[in-house]
């Protein structure tokens, strides 16, 4: 079932009725916001068939190796889509997280947009766009992504036998992004964990420093925890913006502004930790000094 996005399905779908699909699109927005859903729901509908969970010989799929894109990949994938078509009308490549491509393999991949061959769509899904060649910006065609509306997700979470508080509760929290609800609701453990973490880090920022970088120090000793805590972090505080944004006179200008920049210094860090070998506990301990 797909949450919202229906200008975008509109769209795409009157393009391929009218047999004007792009060889090239790049799905933007942020995470979870179902990209890749309406990606592999617009291949199923071109294929005739259900690809959601099934290895379709004309469908490739491509995401990122140790935390990024390389590219034998993309020497595979351009070897693949040189091939006839098995029994689709056309082969179809879905690059996942395409900002991860590492420099070689945005050129290599950039070589196929200037002299595409055989009979092929590619779809790059990016929650980071800005990260990518500009060159290869100007030769996709880009469809944007929003954080879908708060009751089209509450709507969903009913039809999913959860409670009008339950429902209330996850479509607050998940900001607009039907991913994160779908994993509330597909792990329950999950949205305990929010709670918790969101009531540690209330409790944290009325501590002093010294409580602050020892908190850093333990979090920053299991990556999978600190990367899930900053995903928490970010959710919750883009929330509370979004929530006070249209209150300037009753917060404070300067408390908008301080948020706003907390909100992009969690971002960054969360793209460093992910991307680089930065030292996690420095990161969060110059983090500890914002919160």
């Amino acid at each position: 079932m797909l949450i919202g996005h229906q200008k975008q399905w509109e769209f795409l779908k009157k393009s391929a009725e009218a047999n004007r699909i792009s060889q090239a699109y790049l799905f933007v927005g942020q995470e979870k916001l179902g990209k890749r859903k309406v990606a592999l729901d617009l291949v199923s509908w071109l294929f005739n068939q259900d690809v959601q969970n099934s290895q379709h010989p004309d469908l490739v799929l491509i995401s990122p190796e140790n935390k990024e894109i390389q590219i034998n990949q993309i020497r595979e994938l351009i070897w693949k889509l040189s091939l006839k078509p098995y029994s689709a009308p056309f082969k179809v490549a879905i690059i996942d997280e395409a900002h991860s491509m590492n420099q070689e393999a945005q050129t290599a991949l950039l070589k196929t947009l200037e002299d595409p061959k055989g009979k092929a769509i590619l779809i790059l899904i990016s929650s980071k766009s800005q990260y990518l060649f500009p060159t290869i910006l100007s030769r996709v065609q880009i469809i944007k992504f929003f954080p879908v509306k708060k009751e089209e997700i509450k709507n969903y979470l009913k039809k999913e036998k959860k409670t009008e508080r339950e429902a209330e509760e996850i479509s607050k929290f998940s900001l607009g992004r039907p991913g994160v609800a779908i994993d509330f609701v597909s792990f329950p453990q999950k949205f305990e964990k929010f709670q918790k973490k969101i009531k540690e880090l209330n409790e944290i920022s009325k501590s002093d420093l010294i409580i602050r970088f020892q908190y850093a120090k333990v979090l920053s000793q299991d990556p999978q925890d600190l990367r899930e805590t900053l995903s928490i972090w970010l959710n919750y505080f883009r929330n509370l913006l979004l929530f006070n944004i249209n209150r300037p006179e009753e917060v404070g200008r300067d408390n908008l502004v301080k948020l706003s920049n907390l909100i992009r210094n969690i971002q960054n860090i969360s793209f460093l930790i992910s991307t680089t070998n930065v030292n996690p506990r420095l990161a969060l301990e110059n983090l500890m000094l914002e919160i």
